[in-house]
């Protein structure tokens, strides 16, 4: 039986740009023949901070609750006034399961002693755990995801820790803990996750990059609300850059918005988050492959380095032109679109007199001296701190912004075309702080790690070709596939997707169908539930009791993800409804076939962020 007509098409087609990828460790390359393997895999995908989420993402994690539950239970303190209140009611949760078994106790008292025991000074202390946590298996197995030999260093210091973090997390039943307070993960991962989309896409906006699809890195940012709000963990694993951070209260006096006229209008502290970290490493993300392209040519440059080896920067970048390359680019960035503190002049509504005109060209002229004052201030505190680069990159990037130029496109020439034997002799004029100043501008502060690389799955292939909008050659793989397995629930998902992006509501509802009878893997499964009930939902004469209990099965299915329940109690909780097309007037109609662009590339585009609404305090 027929359940869908032609009518349907734009609605159906609409369907397949809401859900993630079936398969959740998914990875892909631009070459689609080897692939960074991520370490993540802890890691559940849940949203996309851009529409199609697929390169850039915003986490929760329970492998990195349990690590930083544990912690807290062994004496990690730091940030508790500033935390959000979930902090303390899992703290008390996790002392209340102390009080009631000796088992736990003992359990605690073991894992704590090897804490202790590798106890390291500042930051290094908990940056140690987060780094293994990334290379970890979800819960309750806790296992390695790589060999200890792929360990980023710090990691590999406290790898004994996981059989009594294992242990303990069974014995005090941090799972139920997690799960109790799913809703209160949800609502951080909300309170960021509007100003954090802001960011991204206006700092893209200045670099007139496009907007992130994915070629096989990722940019995540990981939220674990047990972790100080004033740490900000960074790593850079193979492809993958990581940013771990908490998110702290939002009250009156936080600063959500930059000064009024500054290139990018989110405060240092939307969304409880520490805003200028979290774009420190996105800007990392879109520079490191445009400097990397060029490593040979960065070569002469290489006399820079010798000019700074009395600078007070990290050692790595003393012997790493590349790196050090890059970093002096991303502060000459930050410069550019810092919020320089004072508003700039608005222009008048109504214009009386003549005069008013020349008051307002008046007052922009002094604007645009006084912010200049403030950008070339933080340069000098950036070059007497030892990125010598980033006066020539900030006079670089300043021509850029007049002639409109792309980062790309003037990438080369700032590289090739820069007067080494000038920038050292500026170089050596530049009196250096003191490792010990209140002054200094740090680096990045990133841990970088190589990571194995494994094969691209058949599957794996033509999901990159569909990324990249290569319908018939992502259908050709998965048809071959098909041949060769009929049965096989990934092919079949694939298959599906691409015929509602034909417009062919009816095929892939079929195969939808026959994945919830004979599928395998519980996540294609799932999703193929919640695509059933959407379909069930957008039918001419919809059929809502066959849809909810699409729904229901796909929370029910036995390790269902929080992206699936997610969507699956949004259906249940109202109808699905495909977004409504703007209609230009009377005479422009949306074309019911018009092809769309299965990356969301459209979607983003045409981002405009809305008026922020800022959480209230609990």
């Amino acid at each position: 039986m027929r359940l869908f007509s032609r009518s349907v098409l734009s609605l159906a087609a609409l369907l397949v740009l809401v859900p993630l990828h079936a398969q959740q460790s998914s990875s892909s390359s631009s070459t689609g023949e080897q692939i960074e393997e991520r370490p993540s895999s802890t890691v559940i995908p849940r949203r996309g901070v851009e529409q199609a989420g697929s390169a850039v993402s915003l986490e929760t994690s329970e492998t990195m609750f349990t690590m930083a539950a544990a912690l807290n239970s062994c004496g990690y303190d730091n940030g508790l006034d500033s935390s959000l209140p979930v902090r303390a009611e899992i703290r008390a949760e996790v002392s209340a399961a102390l009080d009631r078994s000796v088992d736990v106790r003992e359990s605690q008292i073991a894992l704590c002693k090897y804490i202790a025991s590798h106890s390291q000074g500042g930051a290094q202390n908990l940056a140690q755990y987060v780094s293994l946590a990334l290379f970890l298996s979800p819960p309750p197995d806790l296992t390695l995801s790589v060999s200890e030999g792929d360990l980023s260093p710090d990691a590999g210091q406290v790898v004994g820790v996981l059989p009594l973090l294992k242990d303990f997390a069974q014995k005090a039943d941090l799972h139920f803990i997690f799960v109790r307070h799913h809703a209160e993960y949800e609502a951080a991962a909300a309170q960021v996750h509007d100003s954090m989309t802001r960011l991204l896409l206006e700092t893209n906006s200045y670099l007139h990059q496009p907007v992130s699809i994915y070629d096989g890195r990722r940019f995540l940012v990981l939220l674990e609300p047990m972790l100080s709000p004033q740490a900000v963990n960074a790593r850079v694993y193979g492809s993958d850059y990581f940013v771990v951070t908490s998110p702290t209260r939002i009250d009156e006096n936080t600063a959500t918005k930059s000064s009024y006229g500054s290139r990018l209008s989110i405060g240092s502290h939307a969304g409880g988050l520490q805003m200028e970290q979290v774009k420190h490493i996105y800007l990392l993300y879109q520079v490191d492959p445009l400097i990397y392209a060029r490593a040979q040519a960065t070569n002469r440059l290489l006399p820079i380095l010798k000019v700074v080896q009395d600078a007070p920067i990290d050692f790595n970048y003393k012997n790493d032109i590349v790196a050090f390359t890059t970093e002096c680019l991303v502060k000459a960035i930050e410069a550019r679109t810092m919020d320089v503190g004072f508003d700039k002049p608005r222009k008048p509504g109504t214009v009386k007199a003549r005069v008013d005109i020349g008051d307002y060209n008046q007052a922009l002229i002094d604007y645009d001296r006084r912010a200049e004052a403030v950008r070339r201030k933080q340069v000098v505190l950036d070059m007497e701190s030892g990125w010598v680069l980033t006066g020539s990159f900030y006079d670089s990037l300043m021509k850029e912004d007049k002639d409109g130029i792309t980062l790309k496109d003037s990438i080369a020439e700032m590289v090739y075309g820069m007067d080494v034997p000038h920038e050292v002799d500026a170089a050596k004029k530049i009196p250096f702080f003191a490792p010990d100043s209140n002054n200094l501008v740090a680096g990045a502060g990133v841990t970088r790690a190589r990571a194995p690389k494994r094969t691209l799955s058949v599957m794996d292939q033509a999901e990159l070709k569909l990324q990249k909008g290569d319908k018939l050659g992502a259908e050709e793989i998965a048809e071959k596939q098909l041949a060769t397995n009929p049965s096989d629930s990934e092919a079949l998902y694939m298959i599906a997707r691409l015929k509602l992006l034909g417009g062919e509501p009816q095929e892939a509802f079929d195969r939808f169908q026959k994945i919830v009878t004979t599928g395998k893997d519980a996540r294609t499964v799932a999703w193929s539930h919640v695509y059933l009930g959407r379909l069930y939902d957008a039918q001419q004469n919809p059929d809502r009791s066959k849809a909810v209990a699409e729904y229901k099965a796909a929370m029910n299915t036995p390790g269902a993800q929080a992206d699936v329940r997610a969507a699956a109690e949004q259906g249940i909780k109202q109808p699905f409804a495909a977004p409504k097309r703007k209609v230009q007037n009377s005479d422009q109609r949306p074309d019911a076939d018009e092809e769309l662009d299965p990356t969301g590339r459209k979607q983003k585009e045409s981002y405009s962020p809305s008026e922020e609404k800022v959480p209230q305090p609990r």
